[in-house]
């Protein structure tokens, strides 16, 4: 065990937030906090951090011990002092005693070369030694691995961070996080702004990680691949499971039958000895075996009726007013954009039909929805909706609504004839009863407003929902409710979303967006995955409404462009492979390095470190070409 609180309380102003907290992080182990919004997980995460103090209790044993010298890393929101130096200025911050011990050991190479001095041999091996444990020769290329895998190019490494937009400055904060390689790695929401590829990336490295990794996360999915430990807060009390979250919810269900079924048995026995109790209680001769019994119910360990689950959340449903027509939506050599095309879509979309829409940001996803809904133009092409069909659309910029009215006015606003019996039952629905609808709009959370703009929405009961990113600033449960709301819902449903849990399940279609076209699969998200991890996607996309999918016809462009796409895959996997086999000259030389016969001959170390370097060089510029590659094949 590295770390651990014991019965840990914070109080923030007049608020106590966690209340006798126990949580341990031991070894290498990836832990998750979950719980409802509110519970205390991102207090969590600052206790951890040292951003907050442990509250002092009367009469109560608290204490936070860890181990000597353990480092800890989190993310803040404004990761950079200094916007003016470049990105490779403050990464290599990071790096200071690894150049320094790479210019000292060119220096004792130097040295050693002008004539044999034991001393300065024995220097240079031992500060070798110590280069190599802590990455010396392995760190560039993790950074440039890094860089990569949050979409940056290596060119980004010489730009100033003042020329980065909030969200790019907050994933280069993250890779010198991750750079630090701190003992406990603490995570809050990682995977925000972050679309699905890097994702996916992120997972694959959060879980080879060699350290302890803390995070807090609504992403369900992410949880699964990266953690092996969930804590859960709930009704203020921790609680620690073994596994991923799959495996919490079935073992929390699991551990509250259990113990439903034997406090029932507890209940249903003493009910059974009192019952004997009450009947020879005035029965001389039975005065003996009252008292054992009696007794028997004083010495037992009571047991404490388990809590239900804390699954409070919005429970709405409705049907149209209408059924549309069979065709819904079809769209046509529709180009996207703001003022140059960001993507051309075609596609088609049926009654009763969920189509999920996913691919990396900044690729056109929501300027498609803004463009059906009309709130930017189109820049050619055509879509039209089908017959009877009527649209309830949800915008993330939604949140963001602003009013000075109650709840209750500004739904009244929108449905004037409903009266005040049937206004509180609709946004009681959706979790705002008794004193909540007078709360005003600017008093309300990103969450509550997510709930009052589906409860405006669904009030008109549309039988078509356009929904952009609808998951956003929802917990756990609350995503799970709106999940088997839509599920249930008799209708047609368009949705983008980076949740992939709420894709997998909701979705029965998919239009992949990337490479400024937007592709559409037959496929659930589960069938997506199996096929793209095969490699056998076939290239099909919707087209018109009139028209039937098929496969797209090439042209001689199109072939040529299919022909040089193919060269450079052929390409990048001989780069892949050579950087294989140079991975394995520089270990044969490195494992050469360490054997006494060499240690003892510096001319040989001299040799043999010179070729290490070249291999390294070599390595450098294949990494280069790599990244310039898999840029042009996006």
């Amino acid at each position: 065990m590295i770390y651990q609180i014991k019965n840990g309380s914070v109080e923030l102003g007049a608020n106590l937030i966690l209340r006798r907290i126990n949580f341990e992080i031991r070894d290498n182990e990836k832990i998750a906090i979950v719980g409802r919004n509110g519970c205390g997980k991102t207090t969590l995460l600052k206790l951890i951090s040292g951003e907050v103090d442990l509250t002092k209790i009367e009469g109560e044993d608290s204490f936070i011990a860890k181990s000597n010298k353990l480092v800890i890393g989190y993310l803040k929101q404004n990761p950079f002092n200094d916007l003016n130096l470049t990105v490779d200025e403050e990464i290599k911050k990071l790096f200071l005693p690894i150049l320094n011990m790479r210019a000292r050991l060119d220096y004792l190479l130097s040295e050693i070369e002008k004539g044999e001095n034991i001393e300065l041999l024995e220097e240079y091996t031992k500060l070798q030694e110590k280069f190599e444990d802590e990455g010396g020769y392995y760190y560039e290329k993790e950074y440039n691995m890094l860089l990569s895998g949050f979409g940056f190019s290596l060119s980004d490494k010489q730009r100033k961070l003042s020329e980065f937009s909030g969200g790019q400055l907050t994933k280069l904060g993250f890779i010198r996080l991750l750079l630090s390689k701190p003992d406990v790695l603490l995570l809050d929401e990682p995977t925000n702004h972050l679309d699905i590829t890097t994702v996916e990336w992120l997972e694959g490295y959060l879980a080879s990680y060699k350290k302890a990794v803390v995070i807090v996360s609504h992403d369900r999915m992410f949880i699964d691949k990266v953690a092996n430990v969930v804590y859960e807060i709930e009704y203020g009390e921790t609680t620690r499971y073994t596994g991923n979250y799959s495996k919490f919810v079935k073992t929390k269900e699991a551990n509250y039958e259990q113990n439903l079924k034997a406090y029932n048995m507890q209940q249903a026995e003493i009910k059974r000895l009192q019952a004997l109790i009450e009947k020879f209680r005035g029965t001389p001769t039975k005065v003996s075996m009252t008292d054992s019994k009696l007794k028997q119910i004083e010495h037992m360990v009571k047991i404490s009726e388990p809590k239900k689950f804390d699954t409070k959340s919005f429970k709405a449903s409705f049907t149209p007013n209408r059924e549309s027509g069979k065709d819904v939506l079809g769209v046509k050599d529709l180009e996207i954009g703001y003022v140059s095309t960001l993507c051309k879509v075609n596609m088609n979309q049926t009654k009763k039909q969920r189509i999920g829409i996913i691919g990396g940001n900044g690729l056109g996803k929501s300027t498609f929805l803004k463009t059906l809904m009309g709130v930017i133009p189109k820049l050619s092409g055509d879509f039209s909706f089908g017959w009877q069909v009527d649209v309830g659309y949800f915008d993330q910029q939604m949140v963001q609504y602003a009013s000075t009215k109650t709840v209750l006015d500004d739904f009244w606003d929108l449905f004037p004839t409903l009266s005040e019996t049937e206004a509180r039952g609709a946004l009681g629905a959706f979790m705002f009863t008794r004193d909540d609808v007078f709360k005003t709009v600017d008093m309300l959370s990103g969450g509550e407003k997510v709930r009052l703009a589906l409860c405006k929405i669904l009030q008109k009961k549309p039988n078509f929902l356009i929904l952009d990113e609808p998951t956003n600033h929802m917990d756990m449960i609350g995503k799970e409710a709106l999940e088997n709301m839509l599920s249930e819902f008799d209708g047609t449903i368009l949705f983008v979303s980076h949740d992939r849990y709420f894709v997998k399940k909701l979705a029965d279609a998919l239009l992949v967006f990337g490479g400024n076209t937007a592709t559409f699969y037959d496929y659930t998200y589960d069938e997506y995955l199996l096929k793209k991890s095969e490699g056998s996607l076939p290239l099909i996309q919707a087209v018109t409404q009139e028209a039937k999918i098929e496969p797209i016809k090439k042209g001689k462009e199109s072939f040529l462009a299919s022909k040089e796409k193919s060269k450079m895959e052929r390409r990048l996997l001989k780069l892949n492979e050579k950087m294989l086999t140079l991975d394995e000259e520089i270990s044969i030389k490195k494992n050469e390095l360490e054997s006494d016969d060499v240690v003892s001959d510096y001319i040989r170390l001299c040799a043999l470190n010179e070729e290490i370097e070249a291999l390294e060089v070599e390595q450098f510029s294949i990494l280069e070409e790599i990244d310039e590659i898999e840029n042009k094949l996006k």
